[in-house]
C-alpha cells in the first residue's frame, strides 16, 4: 500500500519522497513522476533457479545489505531504494548515521544492523495488524497453500542498473546508461520482461515507484511561477492556466495524504473488542441466530 510506505518513509526521519503505486508500465507514464528515485516489484515468491551473476564486491557508493529478519522484505526494498537516493533527497538524522557508520560494512553485516535499529524496527512494526488471537496452527492446511511474497528493488547507480534482492549475496547488474540517457527508460523493458513471466502462470504482482515528494514539488512550482514578473498579457494568461492546473495536482495530494492517515489509522485499530460486543448484544436481542442461520442459507 503506498500510503503506509510513505508513512514508514516518513516515520524514520526521509523528506522529499514518496511511494506511488503503477497501474501502467510505460516509460510515459514513469516520465510523469519524475523524479523517480527507483522501483519495487512486489510478487509471489517461487523457487527458481536465477544464474545470473552477482556482484560479490559491489562499489562503495552503492547500497546494499542481505536480508537478515523475517518479513521485513518490504521495509529492506524501500529502504535500498532510499539509501542510494541520498544525493537527492534528506534522509534524515536516523537514516543518515546509518549509513555513515556501516558504509564500509559487508552485505551481511549491514542486514544485521537493520535489525538492531530501534528505528526501523519500530517503524516497521507499526504498521502490523493488531492480532489478539493466538490461533492454533491448522495441521490440516497443506504447506503448498501458503503464500510468501517478496519485495525486491530496480536503482540506478553512476551508470549502472542494479536489481538488489536481499535474499540474494549480492546486487545484479542488469544494464548500464549514460549521462545523456534516462535510466527509466532502459530499465522499462527489463521489468516488462519479467511482469509478461509471470503473468503467464500468476496474478499476484505488483510494481511501485518510490518518487520525489509530489506535495512539495507542486508547492515548489507554484511558488516560483508566482514570484515571476511577467507583463504580457499571453503569457500572464498561460501562467494562470498553468497555476490552476498546479494547485488542483496539490489539491489532490493534500486529499490523498488525508485518506492515507485515515486508512493507516483504520488499519492499525483492533476492531475485536467492538465485534464481540456486537455479537453479544445481537445476542441478547435474540437476533444473532437468524442471522447465523441467513448466512448459512446463502452459502
Amino acid at each position: 500500500d503506498p500510503g503506509v510506505f510513505t508513512e514508514l518513509i516518513q516515520t524514520i526521519g526521509v523528506k522529499g519522497a514518496q511511494v506511488e503505486e503503477l497501474y501502467a508500465l510505460d516509460y510515459e507514464s514513469l516520465a510523469s513522476l519524475k523524479p523517480v528515485f527507483g522501483l519495487i516489484f512486489l510478487f509471489k515468491w517461487r523457487a527458481e533457479k536465477d544464474e545470473r551473476p552477482v556482484v560479490e564486491n559491489p562499489p562503495e557508493t552503492l547500497f546494499f545489505a542481505r536480508q537478515k529478519i523475517n518479513n521485513a522484505c518490504a521495509t529492506q526494498a524501500i529502504l535500498s531504494i532510499l539509501m542510494n537516493a541520498r544525493d537527492h533527497i534528506e534522509l534524515g538524522d536516523e537514516l543518515s548515521q546509518f549509513y555513515e557508520f556501516t558504509k564500509t560494512f559487508s552485505a551481511d553485516m549491514r542486514g544485521d544492523t537493520i535489525g538492531n535499529s530501534e528505528v526501523m524496527r519500530t517503524a516497521h512494526n507499526s504498521f502490523a495488524r493488531p492480532d489478539p488471537f493466538v490461533m492454533e496452527e491448522d495441521k490440516s492446511r497443506d504447506d503448498k497453500d501458503d503464500e510468501a511474497f517478496h519485495f525486491i528493488s530496480y536503482v540506478p547507480s553512476k551508470g549502472t542498473l542494479y536489481e538488489l534482492d536481499g535474499l540474494k549475496k549480492g546486487p545484479i547488474i542488469i544494464g548500464h546508461y549514460n549521462e545523456n540517457e534516462d535510466w527509466l527508460q532502459k530499465v522499462v523493458p527489463i521489468i516488462q520482461e519479467r511482469v509478461a513471466r509471470y503473468s503467464q502462470t500468476e496474478i499476484k504482482f505488483n510494481l511501485l515507484a518510490v518518487m520525489g515528494d509530489q506535495k512539495i514539488k507542486y508547492e515548489k512550482e507554484i511558488e516560483e511561477l508566482t514570484k515571476q514578473d511577467i507583463s504580457d498579457p499571453t503569457l500572464i494568461a498561460q501562467r494562470e492556466d498553468r497555476l490552476a492546473d498546479l494547485r488542483e495536482c496539490l489539491n489532490q495530494q493534500v486529499e490523498l495524504r488525508a485518506k492515507w492517515k485515515e486508512e493507516n489509522i483504520k488499519r492499525r485499530h483492533n476492531y475485536v473488542p467492538f465485534l464481540v460486543n456486537l455479537i453479544k448484544v445481537l445476542a441478547q436481542k435474540n437476533e444473532l441466530m437468524p442471522l447465523i442461520e441467513s448466512a448459512k442459507n446463502k452459502l
